[in-house]
């Protein structure tokens, strides 16, 4: 059986509606979720490592859990509304305490923001591009709705992948496109 993982979004967990559903939708494969760590720092190691012990055949990520799969050049992946830029969201990543939309796999409720966090942010954004060769450029897929007010990184990230991708919607993740759009696609692309 083939390994599917997805990456959430900032705020959100491995716990996630999105989680179940295209668990529920791609009973053919295995779909799994880990909890991002808050620290980009740890983050993406902690990312790399998790899809290499599990054998990832495909990663899906949506906003920040999208630049995050972004950059895990060794594995095929969809970026949903990627968000390139979190440390330039003063609306979203700021410094304090805040609640996840749901509990983490091991039940946690809340998570902290500093402003070491914020610039750990910054350092990564830029460096994205570097390093990148034509072979993990095409094995990368940016699907960006066109009602997404919070982010756009469309212009950016089609500066340096050629496979873009336009859909109708928002920049939070629904059903309907999970079900007509990513997994359709997904699907196509993990037994091809």
């Amino acid at each position: 059986m083939k390994t599917v993982v997805y990456f959430h979004g900032f705020g959100s967990s491995s716990q996630s509606s999105t989680v179940t559903y295209l668990a529920k939708k791609m009973p053919e494969f295995n779909v799994i979720a880990p909890d991002i760590p808050i620290d980009p720092k740890e983050a993406l190691p902690f990312l790399k490592s998790f899809c290499e012990k599990n054998n990832a055949d495909f990663i899906i990520g949506t906003s920040m859990g999208g630049m995050y799969a972004m950059q895990l050049t060794d594995f095929p992946r969809v970026c949903v509304n990627p968000a390139l830029h979190m440390s330039e969201l003063k609306d979203i990543l700021k410094v304090g305490t805040f609640d996840y939309f749901q509990p983490t796999a091991d039940g946690k409720t809340q998570f902290t923001i500093t402003e070491n966090i914020i610039r750990h942010f910054a350092e990564m954004e830029q460096h994205f591009f570097d390093n990148l060769t034509e072979e993990n450029q095409a094995y990368c897929w940016g699907f960006f709705a066109d009602g997404d007010t919070l982010v756009n990184c469309k212009a950016e990230f089609a500066r340096h992948y050629p496979n873009v991708h336009d859909f109708h919607g928002e920049h939070r993740l629904n059903n309907s496109v999970l079900r007509n759009i990513i997994i359709p696609f997904v699907k196509e692309r993990v037994n091809s």
